[in-house]
Formats: C-alpha cells, sequence, structure tokens
C-alpha cells in the first residue's frame, strides 16, 4: 500500500488528541480539509439588512450559503473559515481551535451615494472551549485592533468527536449554537456602525451556529496561516 508521507504526518499528530493529552501542543492542520461554517439566522439577516449592513468575507473566508434579500440590503447566511491549527489541552483535550486569515467585514453603506463609510472587521477566529467563547481580532475603520477579543459566548449542540477509519482516516464534526455576542463586541458594533438606539437590538438576538467540521484529506495547496490585517 502506498501511503502519503504528508497523510502519516497529519494522522500521527491528530491522533495525539485522542492517545494523550499534552497540554499546550499546538497541531498545524492548514494543509487539511477543515472547516468551520458560520450561519447567521434569517433574523439577524433581516434586521442588518434593514440597517443597510453587508456582511462580507475577506481573507481565507468565503461565502458558502445562500443569499438573504431584504427592503435595504442583500446577504449571504453562511461563510466558511479554513481550520488552520488546533491546541490540546488537559480538560477538555482540545483546548481551541482556529482560523486564522479568515475574517469577516460588517460595512454600512450611504443609501444615497452606494459608498462604504462605516466598517466593523473580525478576524483571526479562535473557539475557546475552556472558556466556551469565540475569539476574534476585532477592528473599526480607522481605529485600533483588539487582539483576540471574546466576540460570541456559545453553547455546545453536538460535541467534537473524532472518528478514525483504517489505515489512515479520520474526521470530526462539531455544532455550536446560541452564539450571542459579549457586551464589550455589542460596544464595537454600536460604535463602529453607529448603530442607532432601535438598530442595536439585533445586537441581543443570536447570531446562529458555527459547524466545525475536521478531515484528515488533504487539501490541493495548504491555506495560508498568516493573520488578516484589516485595512
Amino acid at each position: 500500500m502506498k501511503l502519503n508521507f504528508r497523510s502519516i504526518a497529519v494522522a500521527s499528530a491528530l491522533g495525539v488528541v485522542a492517545l494523550s493529552a499534552q497540554a499546550g501542543l499546538t497541531i498545524p492542520i492548514n494543509g487539511t480539509v477543515s472547516n468551520s461554517v458560520q450561519k447567521f439566522p434569517d433574523d439577524v439577516l433581516a434586521m442588518m439588512g434593514l440597517a443597510y449592513v453587508k456582511i462580507e468575507a475577506r481573507g481565507t473566508a468565503t461565502p458558502v450559503g445562500t443569499v438573504f434579500e431584504t427592503e435595504g440590503q442583500s446577504n449571504v447566511n453562511a461563510f466558511n473559515m479554513p481550520v488552520t491549527k488546533i491546541v490540546i489541552g488537559t480538560k477538555p483535550l482540545i483546548a481551541s481551535g482556529s482560523a486564522v486569515g479568515s475574517a469577516l467585514v460588517f460595512s454600512r453603506y450611504d443609501v444615497d451615494t452606494g459608498e462604504r463609510f462605516l466598517q466593523l472587521t473580525l478576524a483571526n477566529f479562535t473557539i475557546d472551549y475552556g472558556r466556551k467563547q469565540v475569539l476574534a481580532d476585532v477592528t473599526p475603520l480607522g481605529g485600533s485592533t483588539a487582539k483576540q477579543q471574546a466576540i460570541y459566548n456559545f453553547n455546545v449542540a453536538t460535541p467534537l468527536g473524532l472518528k478514525y477509519k483504517f489505515p489512515l482516516s479520520i474526521t470530526g464534526h462539531e455544532v455550536l449554537d446560541k452564539l450571542m455576542l459579549t457586551p464589550e463586541t455589542k460596544a464595537s458594533y454600536t460604535n463602529a456602525l453607529e448603530l442607532q438606539v432601535f438598530e442595536t437590538p439585533t445586537l441581543d438576538m443570536d447570531f446562529g451556529t458555527l459547524t466545525q467540521d475536521i478531515s484528515l484529506k488533504l487539501r490541493s495547496r495548504p491555506v495560508s496561516t498568516k493573520p488578516y490585517v484589516a485595512n
């Protein structure tokens, strides 16, 4: 049997997740077909659309959902962010997973000129399982970046379980739901997008789900691990 040496290396590394609890061990998986998809609920997209907020993928993130139309704005409802690394902890075994290089940009347009005038960028996402929070670099247009700010609290709907199939097939599936914005990120949205009082209730809504699918299958080209820097 002819085995790919990269496959063996990745399999050996991921095997540590099940066979040990070596705290602090970072495993790069940017060469594998491992992805995190955030799906926004229709009611959130409806409220954002009425506020003329546009959501765009930047860096290594890509739109993968369907288009949701409102009177004010159309938005795709789901975005894929390649997982670039996981970190092993002691409890739970996987302490965190990151999508370094991915970004989502939230912009408001002037309805008369059609030009962007306000913007908030969330980039380089990390799921912190110990704190049950999603972290990201948060940058308002023209402002300074808050590195790895907690942006969501979450609930684990489907715990991550790695499945092994002889000889080198490893897959994992996980769903996190009830993505609720943290107080500091509500403030980031409000200030960066200059939300009016009647628009801020959107920030108290459930921002959807994050679905992680981990696979040993190799990408044709590894995803860049360079952090996304907001303009």
